[in-house]
């Protein structure tokens, strides 16, 4: 398979990098699938809840008013504001609708402003903040540039809700080609798995969480 031909994201890239056996189990055969833990579902309940705060004004619940300060921020910030927005690009770069079947790339903003030329990206964390990647920052930097032309700076940051930290991270249009330039080895090595069909395990402390109960590298927890 072509790199042209392959459909990703940033979090379907990432499980690939993570173990390429698990992705061709639960994306490519569709055998297994990655049930949500406690923590998934977690994250899902205080996204949802800070994406209506800042959309709507809508009060947030008691278990979550103690992420107001963080937040009363952004929905202060001047510009057009897109909770949960949804990107996608075609092979050639051209915007397309998030479910449109000639898709490349897609992907969805915690939270996009747009204000004139500039714009903010915000990905609201609900986990350990030791690891921080903003890699998924710069995708998202990246489709931004392409379905609002206007835009040539981007500040984004990930927001470690419980932890009131935040990582910034700023993209320019004209480094947009070196921006993408980052992702193409992983893309070249997940067309190399399809081409070979060649899906390398890689075996991790974490293998007792992974659904693929059939690979020899699983371990009961």
């Amino acid at each position: 398979m072509d790199v042209s031909e392959i459909k990703w994201s940033y979090s379907g890239l990432k499980d690939y990098q993570n173990c390429p056996r698990q992705y061709q189990e639960v994306k490519v055969l569709k055998r297994y699938e990655k049930r949500p833990t406690k923590q998934m579902l977690y994250g899902t309940e205080v996204h949802t809840a800070l994406e209506n705060y800042v959309k709507d004004g809508a009060p947030l619940a008691k278990n979550y008013e103690r992420f107001k300060d963080l937040v009363d921020p952004l929905a202060d910030m001047a510009g057009t504001k897109y909770p949960e927005h949804r990107m996608a690009l075609t092979h050639g770069r051209a915007p397309c609708t998030f479910g449109a079947k000639d898709y490349w790339v897609r992907g969805i903003a915690d939270l996009l402003v747009v204000d004139g030329e500039f714009a903010f990206i915000v990905d609201y964390k609900t986990g350990s903040n030791k690891y921080p990647d903003p890699k998924q920052l710069q995708l998202m930097a990246l489709m931004v540039f392409e379905h609002f032309p206007e835009v040539n700076s981007i500040k984004a940051g990930l927001l470690f809700v419980m932890h009131n930290h935040f990582v910034a991270s700023e993209y320019h249009r004209n480094n947009k080609e070196k921006l993408w330039d980052d992702f193409q080895p992983t893309l070249e090595r997940l067309s190399t798995s399809f081409k070979n069909d060649v899906w390398q395990a890689n075996p991790t402390p974490l293998c007792g969480w992974c659904p693929v109960q059939t690979c020899e590298f699983y371990k009961v927890k």
